[in-house]
């Protein structure tokens, strides 16, 4: 096993605090409390940690990263230690005080979520009225400042329809990249993932519209296209592989290979107030335990594809079959592959609507009747 020598991104999640409620979010079911989370000096000192350990880039993330009131002081910190920093938001609470007070701290980018293009399609999966007023306003603000702005659009069984119209809206707010991300199924995505995959008929026809609109544009936006792991058959390097070439901080400081490597068992995941990012990154039993390949399985051991699809995801391969060493079933070679292939099969089109579970604090989530409901 080969340990990498850095890694070179940073998902800071700040807080798990959010406005919003959205049902496929990758944040944990078992969200960390505002009481449970890193201090400003914490995360200080993992910037100028992580800006010696050869970390560029970094995403200031959560949750919704403006409840922080330290947020400034966070973005000068890693400004300081030499890292870009991108707000990963919902544009909701920002304003132009704010944007300002975060640009001259050191602000780079922003990337803005949003749910759909139609505001009451929007306001419905984001789980709160006006959000999409939010947006629209956020968006005019950070052109208005001259930041980098980027467009992230989670896609799923209701909005992936309508990816036409979620182009349009990047064009009209004058985006400079829209990130069209097929839903992942971790967190409270997994717990929704009945009600949000889509079907093979749906996700056929949104490749078709966004070849045919890249072929369209004059290059800006520039349209990324996501494709979810359950419907081609081919398994994803996780994260570019597990420890390969970024680490995820949670807000009470637990250090991840992923962020959704919570979830795994036995995993004992390091933490920033325990140790230096430099041991975890390059000792920690965490982040070395599905590093190379000497812990893989058949048929992954003797797969040519190990040393680029790394066996695929182990959250997923959890998730799935309750196995974090299994072939991530995504993957045609696996032996569990006929898991994916039944959930692919039984999303029908035309099918009635489930229920979802919108995102809240405490295992106790009020349920949503869906996209009619």
């Amino acid at each position: 096993m080969s340990v990498p020598a850095s890694p070179w991104a940073l998902l800071a999640e700040l807080t798990h605090a959010c406005p919003l409620h959205c049902p496929y979010c990758s944040n944990p079911v078992d969200l960390t409390r505002r009481s449970r989370e890193l201090g400003t000096a914490h995360w200080a000192e993992v910037m100028r940690q992580a800006g010696e350990l050869g970390v560029v880039h970094t995403h200031l993330s959560g949750g919704e990263p403006l409840l922080r009131s330290d947020l400034e002081q966070i973005t000068t910190a890693a400004e300081t230690a030499g890292i870009y920093t991108q707000l990963v938001t919902s544009g909701v609470g920002l304003d132009a005080d704010r944007l300002a007070a975060l640009a001259d701290a050191g602000l780079r980018s922003v990337q803005l979520s949003v749910q759909a293009a139609d505001p009451r399609a929007n306001d419905r999966i984001a789980g709160r009225p006006s959000s999409f007023t939010a947006k629209e306003k956020a968006a005019a603000l950070v052109r208005d400042a001259g930041l980098p702005l980027g467009l992230n659009v989670v896609l799923h069984r209701e909005n992936l329809d309508a990816i036409d119209a979620v182009i349009d809206l990047g064009v009209v707010w004058d985006v400079d990249r829209i990130e069209l991300a097929n839903t992942q199924f971790y967190g409270w995505g997994l717990l929704n993932r009945t009600a949000l995959l889509p079907t093979p008929g749906q996700l056929a026809r949104a490749r078709d519209t966004v070849a045919r609109r890249r072929a369209g544009l004059p290059g800006r936006p520039e349209l990324v296209w996501v494709v979810p792991d359950h419907f081609d058959g081919v398994a994803k390097p996780c994260m570019g592989g597990w420890g390969a070439v970024s680490l995820t901080v949670a807000p009470d400081g637990t250090v991840l290979p992923c962020p959704a490597a919570a979830s795994l068992p036995d995993l004992d995941p390091p933490n920033v107030l325990d140790h230096p990012l430099d041991w975890i990154w390059h000792r920690s039993p965490a982040f070395n335990r599905y590093r190379g390949t000497d812990w893989m399985t058949e048929p992954c051991r003797s797969c040519d594809m190990r040393t680029r699809d790394f066996g695929g995801c182990r959250c997923q391969a959890y998730a799935l079959t309750g196995d974090a060493t299994h072939t991530d079933p995504a993957c045609r070679l696996s032996p569990d592959h006929a898991l994916v292939r039944s959930l692919v099969e039984h999303s029908e089109e035309g099918a009635p609507p489930k229920p979802w579970v919108y995102r809240r604090a405490g295992r106790r989530a009020r349920r949503c009747p869906g996209p009619t409901g």
